[in-house]
């Protein structure tokens, strides 16, 4: 099972209120927001971030923060008390995730991957997010969405994107 019919059936059983939107092909979070016709604010922007704990340590975290703004790398790092935080490669990103860089979902599937979501995102009744592919998304009950990934909320989010 690929990591699309992974999320619609996650969505299916928790009986989930969202919807499908098709669109051109974009993993782009400004261009894939207006082509799905939602305020910026509203996207999952979700990044695969590695976080040095030592030495040989790592950690990989899905880090996820409104499409309008950054990351913190410096504040995830120090949420985890690591030592360096960077985006993972962009190989790594796509295992971990399952999908192709530009389509990876709010939702932590690998075991290796921790969810980190900044509740700047979460004030909003919907959000929207690619679907594991480029050319279908979801817009999504941000209640639901809390409910059924169970994310770690922390404030890492910093300035807004140009």
């Amino acid at each position: 099972m690929d990591t699309y019919d992974l999320l619609m059936d996650l969505l299916g059983r928790g009986d989930a209120r969202y919807r499908l939107i098709d669109h051109a092909p974009e993993g782009r979070t400004g261009p894939a927001s207006e082509l799905r016709g939602h305020a910026l604010v509203q996207a999952a922007k979700c990044l695969v971030v590695r976080v040095a704990l030592g030495r040989r340590t790592r950690r990989y975290v899905l880090a996820v923060v409104p499409g309008d703004r950054r990351l913190d790398l410096d504040g995830l790092c120090d949420l985890y008390g690591g030592t360096e935080a960077s985006f993972a490669v962009r190989e790594v990103s796509e295992r971990l995730a399952g999908c192709v860089s530009g389509s990876v979902t709010p939702f932590a599937l690998h075991p290796d991957l921790e969810l980190v979501v900044d509740p700047d995102l979460l004030v909003h009744d919907e959000i929207f997010f690619n679907a594991a592919r480029l050319d279908r998304s979801v817009a999504m009950a941000t209640e639901d969405y809390v409910a059924l990934a169970a994310p770690r909320l922390a404030k890492i989010a910093g300035t807004a994107s140009r």
